[in-house]
């Protein structure tokens, strides 16, 4: 049976739990970094206008992640710094790759995009779950709730993928014929 058993701020403020929250943050900055970078591509790579205007929205919200990550480094006083996020990197890489390997103007390329999405969605909405339960073990809980807010965000932003396949995105690629 779990135990809900916080921290004492003083103590959490010098642990290895702390330290792991830190490389998690900057993992996850560096993440959001590269996504308002990606996002516009994906808005201009997708045929549906729906989608387009998904990744468009999505990247005001990104910008407002990178913000209240900014703002999360400054209330657990340190600075600001991305490291490589090899995940999210393999992620976007794959999303290139299915702009390339997909034809323009086509609801199979608003298949891949929809995928490579939600990948980063999940991966995003794992990280954020996860960051905001350390906050909370830590007795963070100002950060647990900008954390929190991200990851409704984040949540909100994956059942919007998955309603515009779901909506028939899916279903016309279904339609259109294979090339010889």
């Amino acid at each position: 049976m779990a135990t809900n058993v916080q921290a004492t701020p003083q103590a959490a403020q010098h642990s290895k739990l702390r330290e792991f929250f830190m490389a998690q943050l900057r993992d996850i900055y560096w993440a959001e970094q590269k996504l308002v970078k990606t996002l516009p591509k994906l808005s201009d790579a997708a045929n549906s206008e729906a989608l387009r205007g998904a990744f468009d929205s999505h990247l005001t919200e990104t910008k407002n992640h990178v913000s209240r990550l900014e703002r999360v480094f400054d209330m657990m006083g340190e600075k600001a710094r991305a490291e490589e996020c090899p995940a999210m990197k393999g992620i976007v890489e794959e999303g290139e790759d299915i702009i390339d390997e997909t034809d323009d103007n086509t609801s199979q390329r608003d298949v891949g995009l929809i995928f490579a999405g939600q990948k980063a969605e999940h991966y995003e909405i794992a990280s954020y779950g996860a960051l905001r339960q350390l906050a909370l073990d830590m007795g963070q809980d100002e950060i647990a709730d900008v954390l929190g807010q991200t990851l409704s965000e984040e949540k909100a932003a994956d059942r919007k993928l998955t309603e515009l396949a779901e909506g028939g995105i899916n279903r016309m690629a279904l339609e259109e014929p294979e090339e010889d």
